[in-house]
């Protein structure tokens, strides 16, 4: 009946408590792979708010960055009435200038700035109206995924640091204290333009682009690629694409399947007609 009643007690007062809000309280306990736990103002009974380690700092070194016994002030990110936790984030208080340019944002909102630095995971992206961030080079990060529609090889051979670029917000990244940026959201995508023009059935001219164990990548069109699998590659069965292509030749397919939502488009060599080869 005491832990029935306790468990009450701290659902009812978490259900005063709104994402969004700042709570102070005392570091009750620190570990390295479940991060801090903290004994809320209004709240001794035990621990209701959990800092996860990525949300303790934005510093390098996030273990020294709090005691067990500090006081702490930290903004609340998330509730569980169910487990009884508060999830905390400390970043909030350690940067509010940055962490309100970013809860500021929204989806689907161009931002422009300069890329700052070439990474192999990316890009990161100084933006004009956003604050330094306290570690990284820039407040925008562009993944590699979201640098362009086509394939490329370098990222470099996309973008330059320096370089002035308009992206699309995707999301606030709270972990890395980051806005999650798309720069080929802004450009028009290739493959729906091309699976406007085409049908199960075409044949077209492409080229090889890449081999892979499970087949080739031909390009038909500029910046659409399509998938030419092991068993379609020829009429009898081969071991590896590299029996029958190699990357650059100039092959003749025919579109088996087009995927919008994934992108995804699906060729034949087989099912090419002797006349079109």
């Amino acid at each position: 009946m005491g832990a029935a009643s306790k468990d009450q007690d701290s659902r009812e007062f978490l259900a005063g408590i709104r994402i969004g809000d700042l709570c102070s309280g005392t570091v009750a306990e620190v570990t390295r792979s479940q991060g801090v736990t903290v004994t809320l103002d209004g709240f001794s009974a035990r621990p209701l708010g959990t800092v996860w380690p990525l949300d303790v700092s934005w510093s390098w070194n996030r273990a020294a960055a709090v005691k067990v016994g500090q006081r702490i002030t930290a903004e609340v990110i998330a509730i569980d009435l169910d487990q009884g936790q508060a999830r905390l984030a400390m970043t909030a208080a350690e940067n509010p200038e940055l962490w309100t340019f970013l809860k500021s944002r929204r989806r689907g909102e161009i931002l422009s700035g300069t890329i700052a630095s070439i990474e192999r995971f990316g890009v990161f992206v100084a933006l004009d109206d956003g604050p330094d961030h306290p570690v990284f080079p820039g407040v925008g990060f562009i993944t590699i995924p979201e640098l362009a529609w086509q394939r490329f090889e370098e990222v470099s051979d996309v973008v330059q640091v320096g370089q002035r670029v308009s992206c699309e917000f995707l999301q606030f990244d709270t972990w890395n204290g980051e806005a999650r940026l798309s720069l080929r959201a802004t450009q028009p995508d290739p493959f729906q333009a091309f699976a406007d023009s085409v049908t199960v059935g075409d044949t077209l001219q492409g080229q090889v682009t890449k081999l892979v164990p499970f087949g080739a990548f031909v390009r038909v069109s500029d910046g659409v690629e399509g998938l030419v699998h092991l068993q379609e590659l020829a009429s009898t069965p081969v071991a590896a694409p590299e029996d029958v292509v190699e990357a650059g030749d100039e092959v003749t397919v025919v579109v088996t399947e087009v995927d919008r939502e994934r992108r995804r488009l699906a060729l034949s060599r087989r099912q090419v007609s002797p006349d079109s080869r």
